[in-house]
């Protein structure tokens, strides 16, 4: 069994932290999201994997290599066109023509591939769904699905008056495992979306298609500043099972400083004394001068942040400088290489 993830969006929702890094490699817990989707693979015992590329894909393929380095054997492609979720899957898996694990490039979870693996065997399905409930279903599309997992129908986003009328919150966690035969119903060469044209077909055309409803998982898509942010910080409270952080990363900190016990320093920082640091992400070679107070915040790497400044519920790009008493406020994402004068207020 091999791998495919999808991992050629321009990353538009996540500007400006994706101008200069493409969204697959941006920092996740101080290292390049996409190891944790290498590293649940490679869990299940999923080591032959291929990324499909379409955005800056020497600067991925720079930073992962040929996969060795994590216990995987990487192959890269780049689609010589935006070829949507199928397409894409068309042009990849070509040359595979044996079962295939896809994942959306851009979806964190925590589940156990192996149990979805099971459910895809047992039901002997030349098509699996992994789909995930949530509170709030008027965002996105839905799936309806008999009680032994058969899937039924893909409805468009409901609206307000058919909110109380559902009878399922279920929706589409980008993980699909396919056998080789679908590929022999998706045009080769075009734009095609698994959503709206693949899945549907495999419903016409009446094939075993069934879903994996996640149960106590955790999921959620990346793809916005406020998502990327929230995700960290449901890491730091214990929300997220079956990924690690590293906390062993040298760096020096007065004895003064305040860093609370929820937060991850990256290597080669420097923190002067009185500075607070609170349920936070600190990058590689971040220098915090005195009384600078960051909280529920990341800061990428190489960024200088200044005597008495405030940071609060922000995202802050790398080799960035924020001048003392500069207040960064809840919402505010800062793109690289920003400049914030002293006593500015964003």
């Amino acid at each position: 069994m091999k791998a495919l993830i999808l991992a050629g969006g321009k990353g538009t929702r996540l500007r400006p932290l994706t101008v200069y890094t493409p969204k697959p490699i941006v920092p996740f817990l101080n290292q390049p999201f996409l190891l944790l989707q290498l590293n649940s693979l490679r869990r299940a015992g999923i080591t032959d994997i291929t990324l499909s590329l379409s955005y800056q894909p020497d600067k991925i393929e720079q930073i992962l290599g040929d996969g060795s380095d994590y216990g995987v054997n990487l192959r890269f492609i780049t689609e010589p066109a935006p070829m949507g979720t199928g397409g894409a899957y068309r042009y990849a898996a070509e040359d595979l023509r044996e079962t295939t694990i896809v994942f959306n490039g851009d979806i964190l979870t925590d589940i156990d591939i192996t149990k979805v693996i099971e459910f895809h065997k047992e039901k002997a399905s030349e098509a699996t769904i992994v789909l995930t409930p949530v509170e709030n279903p008027s965002a996105y599309g839905l799936v309806e699905t008999e009680a032994d997992g058969k899937v039924l129908k893909f409805r468009e986003k409901p609206s307000a008056e058919e909110l109380p009328f559902l009878t399922t919150n279920n929706i589409n966690a980008g993980i699909y495992i396919l056998e080789p035969t679908i590929l022999d119903i998706i045009p080769k060469g075009e734009n095609t979306s698994f959503e709206y044209k693949v899945f549907p077909d495999l419903l016409a055309k009446e094939k075993p298609f069934y879903a994996f409803v996640m149960e106590k998982n955790y999921w959620r898509d990346i793809g916005n500043p406020q998502s990327y942010l929230s995700a960290h910080l449901d890491f730091l409270n214990g929300k997220i099972k079956n990924i690690e952080a590293d906390r062993t990363a040298n760096y020096e900190a007065a004895t003064a400083a305040n860093i609370d016990k929820h937060s991850i320093i990256g290597a080669d920082c420097i923190i002067k004394p009185n500075a607070k640091i609170t349920n936070s992400i600190i990058g590689t070679g971040v220098h915090i001068e005195e009384k600078a107070v960051i909280e529920n915040s990341i800061i990428w790497s190489h960024t200088r942040i200044s005597n008495s400044a405030k940071i609060q519920n922000a995202v802050i790009g790398r080799s960035c400088y924020i001048g003392k008493n500069a207040t960064v406020g809840e919402g505010s994402v800062l793109g690289d290489k920003t400049s914030l004068t002293d006593y500015t207020k964003v």
